[in-house]
């Protein structure tokens, strides 16, 4: 009885091992090293961003706040933000009260492009 308990634990600590070091390493939300997120959410769908499509040379990525943790986990306050990052956050565009964002693609696509000279 005592060896099932021993090798329950184990398996039980080899998941919570798994489980942390896939949170630890599973830091980037795109596939790209240069990601561009918009977070909105539902109900604001007429108010996403029209032109992220058009961001080149990085992921693309959009997220509804409705679902999951991503609101608490990227401290998003109004909708829709997008942020721009590199491994971890490098620019922020917030909405306005009008839940519009004001941003347009130059100014996303000029801190994508400064990424992407910096690394020269």
């Amino acid at each position: 009885m005592g060896t099932i308990w021993k090798l329950m634990g184990m398996y039980l600590l080899v998941i919570l091992l798994i489980l942390v070091c896939g949170t630890a390493f599973g830091q980037n939300i795109c596939k790209k090293d240069i990601c561009v997120v918009e977070f909105n959410a539902g109900w604001n769908d007429k108010n996403s961003v029209g032109f992220l499509d058009s961001v080149t040379d990085c992921g693309i990525k959009r997220i509804n706040i409705d679902k999951g943790d991503w609101k608490d986990k990227y401290n998003i306050v109004i909708v829709p933000t997008i942020i721009v990052f590199n491994g971890e956050e490098v620019k922020r565009f917030q909405a306005d009260l009008s839940f519009q964002l004001a941003a347009r693609l130059e100014d996303v696509q000029e801190v994508v492009d400064e990424l992407i000279m910096d690394k020269f």
